[in-house]
């Protein structure tokens, strides 16, 4: 992976500054048994990624506040260096290496954990931890507070406070530096490359999962890791269905193919949906639907500014979205009775977007601590994504029947306004009958 050491370690310093005092454990993720001996491809663990940059399992982060009684620490337990494992496994970094290469104060081997932990803790007054989060690592940290409660008459406290760690990195994940904004046009770029090939490629009568190896190929090709999310390619009434995956059904001539496909790069994710014709045109019926969507993802993209609250976007795509369904014929009323009653739920039952980042659905609130929306600022990405799904029912002309359009791309709030860093997968109706049909 390409990383910048020094850009890690600046987000541990900001975390350990907004400590004030205490100490952080943040461990990565575990290893997860796919079947028998067989294990899934690992992921680190978000949060704990954000601060280190390392990847390797049975790993965990430690961070000590600076105070009176001594420095600032950021340190690491590991698993050592062991040669004998790297033949069947491959490489290990091991404490020294690991300190070294990823600018740590200190490094353990991750057999020191315990030892090394009741020290660090006794007489600290907060404990920054995600109690919840599992359950292992419940039981092990309340195991190391009553040992340390265990030790009152000899002078040894424990910290009497627990703070969740993981709501005050949200908010630092929310803003994305200039590095993190580097690695999401990455992945965007393969991502929309991705999203052109799968445009070309298409035909009828072909499998859906044969159009998801192509963009899964180009994912590969291109340096991703891996996916985002799982992928859903859902040709005619299957885009009705919002998180269809099963991706095994053919693709009939005269039908759409929605496809919501992202990659990872360096941890980063894209999200992207492009929806289009099977055969290459899209009926009028189908046009007319998209033209709505696209329009609707216009007006919401133009609402990606400093200072707008982040509901912004979601009532302008509504509003479009809206009178739209009532021009079409698929609800009755005005614009605001039809708001009111909630009848427009029928065809678009789903939020316009979310923040994007290491995670697909990334981190950080939506709301302020008034319960108001929270205002867009600088550095900070997210999805918009409209969409129209409309199944066959008593109240629905029949040329609308098996419709499922959803149009999504990712943007950085920018100086300017925005930027819409997937804006190379193409979404205009001539554009995509043009580019299939080259």
């Amino acid at each position: 992976m390409n990383l910048d050491i020094a850009e890690f370690k600046l987000r541990r310093q900001k975390l350990m500054a907004a400590m004030g005092n205490g100490v952080a454990i943040i461990p990565t993720a575990n290893e997860a048994i796919r079947n028998r001996d067989s294990h899934y491809p690992y992921r680190f663990d978000s949060y704990f990624y954000y601060l280190t940059g390392f990847q390797e399992p049975e790993s965990v982060l430690v961070l000590v506040a600076a105070s009176v009684s001594g420095p600032a620490q950021s340190i690491l337990f590991c698993r050592d260096k062991d040669m004998e494992r790297e033949i069947w496994d491959g490489f290990r970094f091991g404490a020294d290496a690991a300190r070294e290469s990823f600018g740590f104060d200190a490094a353990y081997s991750i057999h020191e954990l315990d030892e090394v932990l009741l020290k660090l803790l006794g007489n600290q007054p907060k404990l920054f931890f995600s109690l919840g989060e599992s359950l292992t690592w419940d039981n092990r940290v309340t195991g190391w507070i009553n040992n340390l409660r265990a030790q009152a008459r000899t002078g040894v406290s424990a910290p009497d406070e627990i703070v969740d760690v993981r709501k005050m990195l949200d908010e630092l994940r929310l803003y994305k530096s200039p590095f993190e904004q580097a690695l999401m046009r990455k992945s965007a770029v393969i991502a929309a490359a991705a999203h052109n090939r799968a445009m070309r490629f298409t035909q009828p009568n072909m499998m859906e999962y044969e159009v998801e190896a192509e963009f899964l190929h180009d994912f590969y090709r291109k340096g991703a890791q891996s996916p985002a999310y799982t992928s859903i390619v859902a040709g005619g009434a299957n885009a009705c269905t919002l998180h269809y995956n099963a991706n095994n059904q053919k693709l009939n001539a005269g039908d759409l193919l929605l496809i919501d496909a992202g990659c990872e790069f360096d941890g980063y994710a894209s999200d992207i949906t492009r929806t289009f014709p099977v055969n290459g045109k899209f009926s009028g019926a189908q046009k007319e639907v998209y033209e709505l969507v696209l329009a609707a993802q216009a007006a919401a993209i133009a609402k990606v500014n400093i200072g707008s609250h982040w509901n912004e976007p979601h009532e302008a795509a509504l509003n479009v979205l809206i009178q739209g369904f009532i021009d079409l014929k698929l609800c009755t009323g005005t614009r605001d009775a039809v708001l009111e009653s909630g009848t427009y739920r029928q065809f678009y039952m789903h939020r316009t977007g979310h923040w994007l980042g290491l995670d697909v659905h990334d981190a950080g609130e939506y709301k302020d601590k008034r319960n108001d929306w929270r205002k867009l600022e600088l550095g900070m990405a997210l999805t918009v994504e409209p969409g129209c799904y409309i199944r066959p029912a008593d109240n629905v002309p029949e040329a609308f029947w098996n419709i499922g359009i959803r149009i999504e791309d990712d943007v950085l709030v920018t100086a300017n306004g925005f930027e819409v860093i997937t804006a190379a997968a193409v979404k205009t109706v001539a554009d995509i009958e043009a580019l299939m049909q080259s």
